[in-house]
């Protein structure tokens, strides 16, 4: 599966399961970007990602969280 940065849900998915030490109420979008970016499974241009989509990704990874 390749991942987009329009796949906010999958991507959110993934965090979670990745990274259950951090807390998404509080990474900085430098920090989400970067570990968006690490995921096996992610392969989009970094150019296409825009702050709304990181206010996306957070929001949903924050909403998995719960």
């Amino acid at each position: 599966m390749n991942l987009k940065w329009t796949d906010v849900q999958k991507i959110a998915a993934r965090l979670l399961e990745t990274c259950p030490e951090t807390d998404p109420v509080h990474i900085n979008f430098v920090d989400l970007m970067n570990r968006v970016k690490a995921l096996p499974e992610f392969n989009d241009d970094p150019a296409r990602c825009g702050e709304r989509i990181l206010e996306a990704i957070q929001q949903a990874w924050i909403d998995e969280a719960d």
